[in-house]
């Protein structure tokens, strides 16, 4: 294929997914679902699940092999620049005297771990049949435990706002927890990968150490100089974004060659971008890139859904799922609910509320998945379940959420107090938490 060519089929490719993806992603906010759910199922239909199985070779004419190198390019490109976002805005203070956000993180994070790595020691041999010849080793349990224990902060701002939630205490503690469990998810990841080839204690302390050294000299050397480089009068780029921008590339081509993936490099460059005098984080260079990345992800939900194959999973593969899905909705509903009832002292039905809230995954958790899958972690039936298992649990948010929210107010009883007691945690007229804590950007 020439150049040409190539370049012509890039472009029809690209078209094609921008289009698909915007289309179902409006789709499925029509029916109040995330929009991260229509843009997964317009990446499995353009794969060979769906697409390839049309006649006259359509799959293979719109998506030749020969494109598919530059499509994962830039959808590499494209979560770098969002996972440079999540960092920028990811408030690493959100521990500090909050009894019940750090009740909730830390049990939404310690325990659907705990049982992600129970299913794996209690049915290892569903796991050794889904996983395509991977061994179900220490660095698989340790993956999976961290793929069960994800929150997608993005997602669950989107599902807050669209339902309504915005403002209130359960969202409130969901949104900042769902921070803090991510922030303390990736590190686990990237410990559980940074063997890549090389499994021995030996190389593993030596990527360990360089990780290590790296992160101490981009706090202790980057971060000072680029706030003073910014800051400085009579600085020559005054735009800040193609700064961010070369820093979040730079910090992923380093981490990759550390043998880790590159969203580790984009999450640590947007961590120790320097922020404004506030705390918060430049809007004018946090929008570009958002709007960015958020233009060029669907391509990431286009490969993400061409490496699903139903049609190669197994009849054996449902018991596997419902264990899954199971083991994911319990680990982060019992544990949103019984932390934020004990910690919080909130009515059951708000504990409950947090706990829905904090089962969302979608796009985190695909970021996860397809880490795993590149690394050799996981096998193509294993990730396909995985999926599934994203886009259910994701989907159930919505449904939950109706029965269990009340936006007059969290009780009968609590709603009598509070219109007896203007000073108590919730308003009269909009059930929003005045005491609570400020909501994260997603």
């Amino acid at each position: 294929m020439s150049i040409d060519s190539t370049v012509t089929h890039v472009v029809a490719a690209l078209a094609v997914v921008i289009a698909l993806s915007s289309l179902l992603g409006a789709a499925a906010r029509k029916l109040r679902q995330p929009p991260v759910i229509g843009q997964l199922f317009a990446g499995i239909a353009l794969g060979p699940s769906l697409l390839g199985l049309a006649p006259g070779g359509v799959y293979e004419t719109i998506f030749p092999d020969q494109i598919k190198p530059i499509l994962t390019s830039v959808a590499q490109v494209a979560l770098v620049l969002f996972l440079f976002a999540v960092g920028y805005e990811l408030d690493l203070g959100q521990l500090r005297n909050r009894g019940a956000v750090t009740a909730v993180s830390l049990s939404g994070f310690a325990i659907p771990m705990l049982i992600g790595t129970g299913i794996v020691l209690l049915y290892p041999g569903g796991f050794h049949s889904a996983n395509g010849g991977h061994p179900v080793d220490a660095t698989f349990t340790l993956y999976m435990a961290v793929a069960l224990s994800i929150t997608a902060v993005p997602v669950l701002a989107s599902i807050i706002r669209d339902q309504g939630l915005a403002g209130t205490r359960p969202a409130t503690i969901a949104m900042a927890a769902a921070g803090v469990i991510d922030a303390l998810s990736w590190p686990v990841l990237a410990v559980a990968l940074i063997g890549g080839e090389d499994g021995s204690l030996g190389g593993w302390t030596v990527k360990v150490s360089l990780l290590a050294a790296y992160v101490l000299a981009m706090f202790v050397v980057v971060r000072p100089v680029l706030k003073w480089w910014m800051n400085r009068s009579g600085a020559l780029m005054t735009n800040h974004v193609p700064v961010a921008a070369a820093l979040a590339l730079a910090s992923a081509w380093v981490t990759s060659a550390l043998g880790l993936h590159v969203i580790f490099g984009a999450l640590l460059a947007g961590i120790i971008m320097p922020r404004q005098s506030d705390g918060a984080p430049d809007s004018q260079v946090l929008r570009p890139l958002q709007e960015t990345g958020g233009l060029l992800l669907p391509v990431f939900f286009a490969i993400s859904g061409m490496s699903v194959q139903l049609t190669g999973l197994h009849t054996s593969d449902l018991l596997l799922l419902l264990v899954i899905c199971a083991a994911a909705v319990a680990g982060k509903v019992a544990a949103g609910a019984l932390s934020a009832r004990g910690a919080a002292r909130l009515p059951w039905r708000d504990s409950l509320l947090i706990g829905v809230l904090l089962n969302t995954r979608g796009l985190t958790e695909l970021i996860v998945l397809n880490v795993g899958l590149q690394a050799g972690v996981i096998g193509p039936r294993l990730y396909a379940l995985l999926v599934v298992m994203a886009l259910l649990t994701t989907a159930a948010a919505g449904p939950l959420i109706g029965p269990l929210h009340r936006p007059e107010g969290t009780s009968p009883a609590e709603r009598a107090g509070t219109e007896a007691d203007p000073a108590g945690e919730q308003t009269p007229d909009t059930g929003q938490a005045v005491d609570a804590e400020p909501t994260p950007q997603p």
